[in-house]
């Protein structure tokens, strides 16, 4: 390997240097960018260097510039990865300066993809890395594939990289869609089809991103084909209420570039087709379609039109001033956490999307109120909201539960059938609590149901089209149990739409708050004053650490209320083991704050081990490392378990 990078620093050398080209087999645009390389970025062909990760601080600064656009690409991401799936692929999508800013991948992959760059973060600009897929489809404009020994650096010649760009409505670019290996094939042509692929999702993503942007304008789609007019049109067109044309995609820019040489944006619709702002109400999808042909001004060529007219409806949570409001259901979840509110402001702009969500967090952390939040905030809110415990089902009922029978489908079946969990969340919600613990034949099958949006009873001819929202949530690293073989790693980049992460109460800043709420939240009788607090029982749960979050909470103050006199919470009506702990609690269940001088690693294993209940085979399966690696690191910070 070693002979043949050195051979590989030869030849970017020999083309920078505009020596013969004899023998040299590259194309042209490669060796175009092997120059700029060379002269305008001022980068050392013999320099090899490690892939650039940006820290996670970083990346989300990059996230949050595309976040809208994120959330309606991530689909296409999980297609284009389902269709490859098992292939050695990773799909990366990156922005304009070429920061990957979403990724999917082969978790058991997972340390050779972060190697190569392979992984979310990566920095793949051409003026730092050099030739490749990415960065070279950003200098040029031009879907390509980077193959082997294409690549600039000596470092990723064992790398094939297929990218295709995403532009936004005004022709500027987006973001770029690359697919890559970590080895492949000698020839360069084994990877058409790659490049076929990323075209037709970069595409795809294009056109979801216009028709999500331009919904409160008439969106015009054409295509010269009536039979994919309404499943496939080329052309896209944004037009105002006064006729003017305020986005466009690439092939329309170029179908019309003679009618509007100077550029469509601005002009009249009138001055591109036979028809005025006026009548596009005629070309509704709801006319035939031999109805909806018209002809290109100035040209022989004949289009059919379907219109698509403005939603109107304006955004729940965005106020005409463009800023962000919270709903009531959201707001209520938090008093004051940065980090919790944080996580709210991007659930409020998800609300209504229809992407699948992942919760996250410790038992107890209130991932089941979120999820409850999200739906009462949204447009589903008159729906059902099904909460399901992947974990408390029993294996052998989990099907008949989740996807219902047909009737007499089993011996001891009802003779009417029976709707299963999903169908009973049609129009709402379905919450999957504890999905990293749902068996592994079951998670094929509600990975059909996400991907078909239908689904099969048990003993049933046909499928049933279905219209849920799915929330999932666990306690669970999924990455580690991907890595096990435990959870299907495509369900797991179906069901990570967008990904919330919930602290646990020992880190939130507004534990007052949650206090006071919890005792605000207690029957009261009438006649009677308020229940309240004394300030030493106060400070004594200011201080306790929460292993068990928000239900001890909740637990503790039913209790407390339950045994108080006088609507009044004192030391003495708090349960014994808060007013007098065992040695064997007190340094068992140490609040995270206290291991600091032992850095976050000892901080992330005891979370862990308080959240699996001590239970330690549990605790190093969700770390991914052995028992005896935990126990060795256990004895290292000083952490005991409770007796």
């Amino acid at each position: 390997m070693l002979s043949e990078k050195r051979k590989h620093i030869e030849t970017v050398v020999q083309v920078a240097e505009a020596r013969s080209l004899a023998g040299i087999r590259h194309d042209q645009i490669i060796r175009d960018s092997w120059m700029r390389c060379v002269h305008d970025h001022k980068l050392d062909p013999t320099r090899m260097q490690e892939a650039i990760i940006l820290p996670n601080t970083e990346v989300r600064e990059h996230q949050d510039q595309l976040e809208d656009f994120l959330h309606i690409a991530r689909h296409g991401l999980q297609t284009l990865y389902h269709q490859v799936a098992g292939l050695g692929y990773a799909i990366l999508l990156t922005d304009s300066h070429g920061v990957t800013v979403d990724f999917m991948g082969d978790i058991q992959l997972d340390p050779s993809l972060r190697k190569a760059g392979l992984y979310l973060g990566s920095h793949w600009n051409e003026c730092y890395v050099g030739t490749n897929g990415v960065g070279t489809c950003i200098s040029t404009g031009e879907a390509l594939t980077v193959h082997l020994n294409d690549h600039f650096d000596a470092t990723h010649i064992p790398l094939t990289c297929t990218a295709a760009p995403v532009y936004d409505a005004a022709g500027r670019m987006k973001a770029v869609l690359d697919i890559s290996a970590l080895s492949a094939p000698q020839h360069k042509d084994s990877q058409h089809l790659a490049l076929q692929l990323v075209r037709m999702y970069a595409y795809k993503i294009e056109n979801a991103y216009f028709l999500h942007s331009y919904r409160d304008q008439w969106i015009l789609r054409m295509s010269a084909a009536p039979e994919f007019l309404e499943v496939s049109p080329e052309y896209l067109l944004a037009v105002n209420a006064s006729g003017q044309v305020v986005g466009y995609n690439r092939p329309a820019q170029l179908l019309f570039k003679e009618n509007a040489p100077s550029g469509l944006m601005g002009t009249m619709i009138s001055e591109l087709i036979d028809l005025t702002v006026d009548g596009l109400p005629n070309y509704l999808s709801t006319q035939p379609v031999d109805r909806r042909a018209l002809k290109i001004r100035n040209a022989l060529q004949v289009m059919f039109l379907s219109v698509m007219q403005p939603a109107r409806l304006g955004r729940p949570t965005v106020q005409d001033s463009g800023a962000l409001v919270i709903p009531a259901e959201l707001k209520a979840l938090t008093g004051g956490d940065p980090l919790l509110e944080k996580q709210i402001q991007r659930a409020a702009r998800l609300i209504n999307s229809p992407i699948s969500i992942l919760i996250t967090g410790e038992t107890g952390s209130g991932k089941e109120y979120f999820a409850k939040a999200l739906h009462s905030s949204s447009e589903r809110r008159e729906g059902p909201f099904i909460p399901v415990n992947c974990a408390a089902i029993p294996d052998t009922l989990i099907e008949s539960e989740l996807f219902g029978y047909a009737p007499g489908s089993f011996s001891g079946a009802s003779i009417r059938g029976k709707k299963g969990l999903i169908q009973e969340a049609e129009g709402g919600t379905l919450f999957l609590d504890e999905i990293g613990d749902m068996p592994r034949a079951m998670q094929t099958r509600l990975l059909r149901v996400l991907s078909e949006k239908e689904v099969q009873p048990v003993g049933a001819a046909r499928p049933v089209p279905i219209n849920v929202r799915v929330i999932a949530a666990t306690h669970c690293r999924l990455e580690a149990r991907v890595r096990e073989g435990l959870f299907r790693d495509d369900l797991y980049y179906r069901l990570n739409g967008a990904h919330f992460i919930l602290p646990p109460v020992r880190e939130r800043k507004d534990l007052s708050w949650m206090i006071d709420r919890a005792i605000a939240l207690q029957t009261i009788v009438p006649g009677r004053r308020p229940l309240g607090i004394d300030a030493e029982a106060k400070a004594l749960l200011l201080a306790h650490p929460w292993p068990g979050n928000l239900r001890e909470l909740t637990n503790v103050i039913d209790f407390a209320a339950a045994v108080c006199i006088d609507q009044q919470i004192t030391i003495g009506d708090l349960p014994e083991y808060l007013v007098n702990p065992r040695p064997e609690d007190a340094s068992s269940d140490l609040p995270a704050k206290d291991l600091s001088r032992h850095g976050p690693q000892a901080i992330v294993l005891l979370a862990e081990l308080q959240s699996c209940h001590w239970n330690v085979t549990a605790a190093a399966q969700n770390l991914g490392i052995s028992r005896m690696t935990l126990y060795r690191r256990m004895k290292q910070h000083g952490i005991q378990p409770p007796r």
